[in-house]
């Protein structure tokens, strides 16, 4: 198995994030037709109190803003993010400055709290352990909702986003539920902007060329009905796995099946985690043959930013769009 020399620790970590990817196939789907296309359209409610700062704010919890609501009764002064995504979001509406502690794979940006509590398996009695006003998680796994809501804590679940939309909406709903909505409501102008931006610039393509995206390097992949999906389809870019007809968002192709479909371009979203380069890439057999392989367009990704939906979504589009920049499409 290629990726040998990586440490154990982070191919670990690298396992550990392809399989919650996998495991939010039903979220991704559930949700794909929902979401907010404005700017504005926060989740949170109660009128003027979500948008001017003040509490007690209502802001609806779960995937699209289809779970409870969640009343947060004054501005949170000890929050406690178990959800990398949402620490990134924190800090980037400038609420660091009342998050506590953050989950054991929340490493962006450099100097958040980090401890040992899991986003995947929480610990009740360890989460409270940081007396947190509010709680924020991906899942509600381990009775974490329930826990916290007997202990009178608030817990704002924001699982995987389904698209661009969804992810526009946690950071709104974030902002709100910790007193920074024009903050929040900004950063998603900005982003918008950006990423509009970086698929201009992008040169276009006479034909939809397809692509492998690698999350791990037991070949898990995506398919176009996922967030990362829809990131490419901004470029025009197709998944290889929509030909599989297995009808799975996150398949398991074989080597075979890779090679076969022959992509015109080779993403890796394992490089951190399993030591893959392209040129273990390229020494797998029958790999050497493939046209993206042999022209030089296997390109190796931030695992991080290609598997959050914060606000580093945009470094995300702007590297694909690089990608594309600097290669034309394949001819024939």
């Amino acid at each position: 198995m290629v990726g040998r020399g990586a440490s154990v620790p982070r191919r670990r970590r690298g396992r550990m994030v392809a399989a919650a990817l996998i495991a939010v196939v039903a979220t991704f789907a559930s949700a794909a037709c929902g979401g907010s296309t404005g700017t504005g359209g926060s989740d949170a409610s109660g009128g003027a109190s979500a948008g001017d700062g003040t509490f007690p704010v209502t802001v609806r919890s779960g995937a699209s803003g289809s779970g409870d609501e969640v009343t947060i009764a004054a501005r949170p002064e000890a929050v406690v993010s178990l959800s990398p995504t949402a620490t990134e979001t924190l800090w980037a509406l400038g609420a660091g400055e009342q998050v506590v502690a953050v989950d054991a794979l929340s490493d962006y940006p450099a100097g958040v709290p980090t401890t040992d509590l899991s986003g995947f398996s929480p610990n009740v009695e360890a989460v409270l352990g940081y007396q947190p006003d509010l709680v924020i998680a991906m899942d509600d796994t381990g009775g974490l909702v329930s826990g916290l809501k007997a202990a009178g804590v608030p817990t704002l679940l924001l699982p995987a986003a389904a698209d661009l939309d969804d992810a526009y909406s946690q950071i709104e709903r974030i902002g709100a539920a910790t007193g920074h909505l024009p903050d929040a409501a900004a950063l998603v102008a900005s982003m918008r902007g950006e990423i509009d931006a970086a698929v201009a610039a992008a040169p276009p393509r006479a034909e939809q060329s397809t692509y492998f995206h690698e999350l791990d390097d037991t070949l898990f992949t995506i398919s176009g009905q996922t967030f990362l999906g829809e990131i490419y389809g901004l470029f025009g870019l197709r998944s290889i796995a929509d030909a599989a007809g297995a009808g799975d968002a996150y398949p398991q192709l074989s080597a075979e099946y890779v090679v076969s479909a022959d992509p015109d371009l080779i993403f890796l979203a394992d490089g951190q985690c399993c030591g893959v380069t392209a040129e273990k890439v390229a020494a797998r057999p029958g790999w050497s043959g493939m046209a993206a392989v042999r022209d030089g367009r296997v390109h190796v990704l931030d695992e991080d930013v290609s598997s959050r939906w914060g606000p580093r979504v945009v470094d995300l589009v702007t590297a694909i769009g690089g990608v594309l920049a600097a290669q034309p499409a394949p001819v024939g």
